[in-house]
């Protein structure tokens, strides 16, 4: 996937996209509950518009970490009288996001000491 950003063309592999949703879904449900529409905005938002998912890739993902009791979800109307199925974090999902924030915070900081080495 290329992304056009303050760092220039940048060419994120699948396998990088696919690594990074799950901590990334995590990460913003911990701040509360949202929908498929708001996760991709903030995304985008998070990343300064360099990371643009599509709701392609985002639902099988939110459907797998559903299923995998990480979240859970419910219907409700918007202010628009539209039905959004929002997602939660669940207690299991919680302690999820802890384990996954200590293994690329391991991974980030090794990569940052390797590179800083050069």
């Amino acid at each position: 996937m290329l992304y056009i950003g303050a760092l220039g063309i940048v060419d994120l592999s699948k396998e990088l996209v696919a690594a990074s949703a799950t901590p990334m879904i995590l990460s913003i449900l911990e701040e509360g509950d949202s929908y498929g529409y708001a996760i991709i905005k903030e995304v985008k938002e998070l990343s300064g518009e360099e990371i643009q998912w599509t709701e392609g890739m985002l639902y099988p993902v939110l459907h797998r970490l559903e299923k995998q009791k990480l979240l859970s979800s419910y219907w409700e109307r918007s202010a628009s009288g539209r039905k959004r199925k929002y997602y939660s974090l669940t207690s299991k999902g919680a302690h999820q996001l802890e384990n996954l924030k200590k293994q690329w915070q391991l991974v980030n900081s090794t990569l940052n000491k390797a590179w800083n080495n050069n």
